[in-house]
């Protein structure tokens, strides 16, 4: 178990610095309502980097930093406990309990993922409000207040930490935890589609003498079993992303839950909004997942614990 969580860990910090930047893209372009700021992934990150500068892309991988090693590692671990528990040894091809297996995995993560995510968009999408801010600076309401009462720095550049701390103090635990049907109604999908996809892709791979899969074989199925997963479950993710930013911009709508999200982006945006963010979501879930069971194939948890001996 210990090197399971090891393997997680390394594989999420891994992952989520190469691949930052395009989740930051994929959080603005799915929170665009009416009139765009940005007109795609590429547009998005040139304009980021010009405004806010390099670092402006990494907003918000602080926290994701900081709480992706405990979230992949439940991830990876409760995927690993529920096939053992479920199909004996966890090699037989048995698709249903696969995705049993998978549904767990999802079920587990998301005590970190929901308030990590939730946190995280907050810091992702303070840029773009700033860009509206600024353009309409002259008209106060209601929706350009900051998270809290303070100076327009606050609303430029939200703390996590400062938002966390208000809404522990106004909401109770409950507050880090908004979204949280949005979250599971994601996740879950998410972890059915992708381990049973990727144990199938890798399974190809596995070699009869060291009863592994090259690192090269892990790392393309995680990609491909991610980007499918990913895409697959956008729609849910636009829901999650909308229902968990705290502050929305001049004239755009709040929502009371999954349904009434749905309801509204379906009538006002049409159709083509719930796959708002797909080709920024593929893009992100692909290596990321495709590192994660690199690392997590590649044993390097059980060489550290190892070499500790």
């Amino acid at each position: 178990v210990a090197a399971k969580l090891i393997n997680g860990g390394v594989a999420g910090l891994v992952g989520v610095t190469c691949v930052f930047p395009i989740d930051l893209a994929k959080t603005r372009l799915q929170n665009q309502q009416g009139q765009d700021v940005y007109k795609g992934m590429i547009d998005c990150l040139t304009k980021t980097a010009r405004a806010e500068g390099f670092f402006g892309m990494y907003r918000g991988a602080a926290v994701n930093l900081t709480l992706v090693t405990p979230e992949k590692a439940i991830k990876l671990a409760a995927n690993d406990f529920f096939r053992q528990l479920l199909m004996e040894d966890g090699m037989q091809r048995n698709l249903k309990m696969e995705m049993l297996a998978g549904c767990g995995a999802g079920i587990c993560q998301v005590v970190v993922t929901c308030p990590m995510e939730m946190l995280k968009i907050q810091l992702q999408d303070a840029g773009r409000l700033a860009v509206q801010h600024q353009g309409s600076a002259s008209v106060p309401t209601s929706a350009s207040r900051s998270y809290v009462t303070g100076s327009p720095s606050t609303y430029k550049c939200p703390s996590a930490t400062l938002i966390a701390w208000e809404l522990f103090r106004t909401q109770g635990p409950a507050g880090l935890y908004k979204g949280l049907g949005a979250t599971l109604l994601r996740d879950i999908p998410f972890s059915i589609i992708y381990f049973p996809l990727f144990a199938n892709l890798n399974n190809l791979g596995i070699n009869e003498l060291t009863g592994k899969a090259s690192f090269a074989h892990s790392f393309v199925s995680g990609c491909v079993a991610g980007s499918a997963a990913a895409v697959a479950v956008t729609p849910l993710d636009v829901l999650k992303t909308r229902i968990q930013t705290l502050k929305k911009g001049l004239g755009e709508d709040s929502y009371n839950g999954v349904t009434d999200c749905a309801r509204k982006i379906w009538l006002q945006e049409g159709p083509s909004a719930f796959m708002k963010g797909a080709g920024c979501r593929a893009l992100v879930i692909a290596p990321l997942f495709g590192i994660a069971q690199g690392v997590y194939f590649l044993g390097i948890g059980e060489r550290i614990l190892k070499y500790f001996e």
